[in-house]
């Protein structure tokens, strides 16, 4: 089968050569070109030389594990991440997918299975990407507050509303989540950083409502969030 330049590279990161080879073996199969590595630390400067399109990237690796490599992607790209794991505590499963991982499989598993994962994966990036060659209408008026989207009412709390506000003033702006507090809360009353997420989450979630294939408030790890139009 002829692999063209512009198919999809799956960079595997997987420390059992077997196991590699037949999911090498099926993605070729299925039309990707793929990239396999056996150690964590290797893989920050082979993403950096030579982006793939997704990553499959086990938890458990020598040099580096999964979730510290996740963690540091993240901080400079949105490439799909799969982790792959035989440890299948829901805490580890949840863990991963908070780093930034956008979709997890556990071994043992089939190949099969990853193929299908990874097209899906492609699906919604595709989606995404199509999505955002129309810049969304977000409306936010905060004298009346009152807030829209695409021409559809946003039902915000007070403090939605005042967050949205924030982060859309300076839209790609990162905002650390001590500096949200400030601005959302103008009587000094002690809040965790949990409350902030939470209003995020309930905000993500009316805007999600109006468009469903659209993420506007990015996660920056470690730092806090940011509004992308």
């Amino acid at each position: 089968m002829a692999i063209m330049m512009n198919t999809p590279l799956i960079l595997i990161v997987e420390d059992e050569p077997k196991l590699a080879g037949v999911l090498q073996e099926y993605l070729a199969q299925s039309g990707f070109r793929t990239l396999h590595l056996q150690r964590g630390d290797e893989v920050i400067p082979e993403v950096r030389r030579q982006p793939p399109d997704l990553i499959l990237l086990d938890l458990m690796l020598p040099g580096r594990d999964g979730m510290a490599v996740c963690r540091e992607l993240r901080q400079f790209s949105n490439i799909p991440v799969i982790m792959t794991t035989a440890r299948v505590e829901e805490i580890d499963r949840l863990l991963g997918l908070e780093l930034g991982a956008d979709d997890y499989v556990c071994k043992p598993y089939s190949p099969k299975e990853v193929v299908a994962r990874v097209r899906a994966v492609l699906r919604r990036l595709d989606s995404r990407l199509n999505d955002q060659s129309q810049k969304p209408d977000l409306q936010v008026d905060i004298t009346s507050y009152q807030a829209s989207l695409d021409g559809q009412p946003l039902d915000l709390t007070p403090v939605e509303l005042r967050l949205l506000h924030t982060l859309l003033k300076q839209p790609g702006r990162v905002f650390s989540r001590d500096q949200l507090m400030d601005r959302l809360y103008t009587d000094n009353r002690l809040v965790t950083d949990r409350t902030v997420d939470a209003h995020v989450k309930n905000l993500r979630r009316k805007l999600d409502a109006c468009m469903p294939n659209r993420e506007l408030i990015h996660s920056v790890y470690g730092v806090g969030y940011r509004l992308d139009l």
